[in-house]
């Protein structure tokens, strides 16, 4: 999953939703550095990326990019996904998105020093382009999808995945919709333990 349902999945807890959203950069041990609710927070972001990565029906999804995006299927699937909760948003929450993405750009801005650099540079690209809203869009998706392409280190060719987006739309839409309730189920059993 990406930025928008590891955000969501993490409830109202602050430290759940910074350790959530620093997780990808911070390696290994190194999480312990944080306090114990940021701490949760990493965890529960790297268990929800191993349930996710492990579950047949993303895997379905990955299936259909692999050919054209080898190991970039995963990271693609995961933002497709991210569109798919962003245009189903009241299905899923009761806040409005505008004000669950306002209300997330606060909680980073407040702990901004306590933030990886790569993470704060992020924190910037994301509330200039108000990317969690900007994931209802195709637009916004594509954006996103150039940014990463232009970011990675290798030859990923995702800035053309749009196009596989528009082609399956309705398949990765119907995949998504089986999966993020089983996810949320997961993610409500770790957190309660």
């Amino acid at each position: 999953m990406n930025f928008l349902s590891h955000l969501h999945l993490s409830g109202d807890s602050e430290g759940l939703i910074i350790g959530n959203y620093i997780a990808d950069s911070v390696k290994g041990s190194a999480y312990n550095m944080f306090s114990n609710e940021i701490q949760k927070g990493i965890l529960l972001h790297r268990k929800i990326d191993t349930f996710t990565d492990n579950h047949p029906t993303v895997e379905q999804s990955k299936k259909r990019l692999r050919e054209k995006y080898k190991k970039y299927s995963s990271v693609i699937v995961d933002i497709y996904y991210d569109h798919y909760l962003a245009i189903n948003w009241k299905d899923y929450s009761t806040v409005d998105l505008q004000n669950f993405s306002n209300n997330i750009y606060k909680i980073v801005e407040r702990h901004h020093d306590i933030l990886p650099e790569k993470s704060k540079r992020f924190t910037h690209y994301m509330m200039q382009y108000n990317i969690l809203c900007a994931y209802s869009t195709l637009d916004g998706i594509e954006r996103v999808l150039k940014g990463i392409a232009h970011r990675s280190k290798f030859e990923s060719n995702m800035e053309y995945a749009i196009e596989d987006l528009k082609e399956h739309y309705h398949l990765f839409g119907e995949e998504f919709k089986s999966f993020y309730p089983e996810l949320k189920r997961y993610v409500n059993m770790e957190t309660e333990m």
